[in-house]
């Protein structure tokens, strides 16, 4: 396992994600524990020291979860991560009641990383408004040991970022951040980045596959990078190029089976950065990915616990890109209009109520309710 250093810790590059555990049924609430527990066992023993958590995740569930699973391990042989969610403005005055509820779900004494979730353009003022004292608070439990290090993640533009760091940068160890090869440009990662080290602030990588975009390629992009690399999988291609920029300490994949835990700490066993000519190949590859017309939902599942019709939001923006980027390449798409067919008509994208409520805690700022409508409309009223 490659580490990197972080004042007095050496932190595992590749940390273990808990917004994506292994599920049954399809149910995001329905994490499969006894799967969970063995890819934690098989973690430890291959040298992830890096577990990272949220209050929202699993239905609430993958706190309690990811506790139990590192509490059969020596406390200092693992470094546990937490967020204050943020993401929902109904939180704001809750700090002290969500942090202690944190600590009682993973039975822990004290968070090792604790972070402001997702500052963004929805919460910048609550997260800047003194009168919720949510930093003040997290800072003194921080000098009281209950928090060993303090930092924040972003999905916000850099304008936003920007004005963060000018309120809070002083007091902010380390920034999780939303990077991959797609958003180096595209969301203008490069700018943040640069941003950030003009503060010393160290970066946390989060959705470095961009929810599974990065993944899987088309022939032509793969024979692209295969020829420069054969034996380097797709996946691995957006770790390397992590792995090339010396500002990342931690890169959090949310792995969702044994599989794909196998196949990233292989990745992570040995370092290889990207060379000049790969970089160029792989920012070739990002700036067809970037020409797509596609909705980049990262499938965190936050919308989903706000819809009050029960949508599987995230499953139906798959369907919609899917069948967008299909019809836009001259194809027929049959792949969308068949799925709809098997989900309920009150699940379908014509049952959005246009309400908003999804949009009000969506990282991504994605406008929902009317890719819901589009949905409607490209479909021909198939899924009505």
């Amino acid at each position: 396992m490659q580490y990197r250093e972080f004042k007095d810790k050496k932190l595992s590059l590749l940390g273990f994600g808990a917004m994506r555990l292994p599920v049954i049924d399809g149910d995001d609430a329905n994490v499969d524990v006894p799967q969970t527990m063995r890819m934690v066992e098989y973690a430890m023993e291959h040298g992830i020291n890096y577990y990272d958590t949220a209050w929202g995740y699993h239905g609430e569930h993958s706190e309690e979860i990811m506790g139990e699973a590192l509490r059969r391990y020596p406390r200092d042989s693992y470094y546990f991560a937490d967020k204050f969610p943020g993401y929902d403005l109904a939180n704001m005055p809750k700090v002290k009641e969500i942090f202690e509820t944190q600590l009682q779900r993973t039975g822990l004494d004290f968070f090792d990383f604790y972070l402001l979730h997702n500052v963004c353009e929805m919460n910048i003022e609550q997260y800047l408004d003194p009168q919720y004292g949510i930093i003040e608070y997290l800072l003194a439990q921080k000098q009281a040991g209950r928090i060993h290090h303090f930092g924040f993640s972003c999905h916000g533009e850099l304008p936003v970022l920007k004005r963060f760091l000018e309120a809070y940068g002083h007091e902010m160890e380390f920034c999780q951040l939303q990077l991959n090869y797609l958003d180096w440009e595209f969301q203008h990662g490069k700018e943040k980045v640069a941003l950030l080290k003009e503060y010393d602030i160290p970066i946390w990588v989060m959705e470095p596959l961009r929810g599974g975009k990065l993944a899987k390629l088309d022939d032509g992009q793969e024979q692209a990078l295969k020829a420069l690399r054969p034996q380097e999988e797709i996946p691995a291609w957006a770790f390397r190029f992590l792995e090339t920029l010396p500002e990342v300490k931690v890169i959090l994949s949310g792995m969702s089976n044994e599989e794909q835990l196998h196949a990233n700490v292989e990745t992570f066993e040995k370092a290889a950065p990207l060379q000049e000519e790969e970089m160029a190949a792989l920012m070739q590859v990002a700036k067809e990915l970037a020409g797509e017309k596609s909705v980049p939902c990262t499938a965190c599942h936050y919308c989903t616990d706000h819809c009050p019709q029960g949508l599987d939001i995230p499953h139906l923006i798959e369907l919609y890109n899917e069948h967008v980027l299909t019809t836009k390449a001259g194809l027929f798409g049959f792949i969308a209009p068949m799925a709809l067919a098997a989900i309920p008509q009150d699940k379908q994208p014509a049952a959005c109520l246009h309400c908003g409520n999804c949009e009000q805690v969506c990282p991504q700022q994605i406008k929902i309710s009317d890719v819901m409508g589009d949905f409607v409309k490209v479909l021909g009223g198939q899924s009505e």
